[in-house]
């Protein structure tokens, strides 16, 4: 991804950034299909494409930031099998004070074979970047589009289980 930068078509932030891939050996369980786990690795690849084309990755490096996802959500519909050919199309859910989420659909034969969720912060050396200054500095309106009920009630879900976790380590 990196090399291919200089040549990259740059992309709107709220656009859907598109890249193609194809399924290899190493993808598949004993099912002979994409193993599950592989469609989130996938999806950081996705990801990176829509980071590098948007150009959240300047004010990533201005800020001395990294890109965390904190938490992943995966829906399986269809199979892909060996040698297949298939894009993920990623695109910006919304954000909120602290969590930006993005969509990566798996798409063949203009189907929806999975969707990866995500929801992720940029961290810099003194803490985490607020999805504000990403978005001020990529030019959008600083108000998140409106996020779909089950994104909202996932982000919440997903914040309960921090506490939960929080609150046992306390324990301990």
């Amino acid at each position: 991804m990196l090399l291919k930068r200089p040549w990259r078509q740059s992309a709107d932030p709220f656009s859907i950034t598109v890249i193609r891939m194809g399924v290899w050996p190493h993808d598949l369980d004993l099912n002979r299909h994409v193993t599950n786990g592989r469609y989130f690795t996938m999806a950081d690849i996705g990801r990176m494409d829509y980071v590098l084309k948007t150009g959240a990755f300047r004010t990533a490096l201005r800020l001395k930031a990294v890109p965390i996802v904190g938490d992943a959500w995966g829906k399986f519909r269809r199979e892909l099998k060996l040698f297949e050919t298939f894009e993920i199309h990623t695109r910006m859910l919304g954000w909120d004070d602290k969590w930006s989420f993005l969509e990566h659909r798996f798409v063949k034969d203009g189907r929806t074979a999975g969707v990866v969720i995500m929801r992720g912060v940029f961290r810099a050396p003194k803490g985490t970047v607020p999805p504000a200054v990403l978005i001020k500095d990529l030019g959008l309106p600083e108000q998140s589009p409106a996020m779909p009920d089950w994104l909202t009630a996932w982000s919440a879900r997903c914040d309960g289980m921090s506490a939960q976790l929080r609150h046992e380590e306390a324990k301990n």
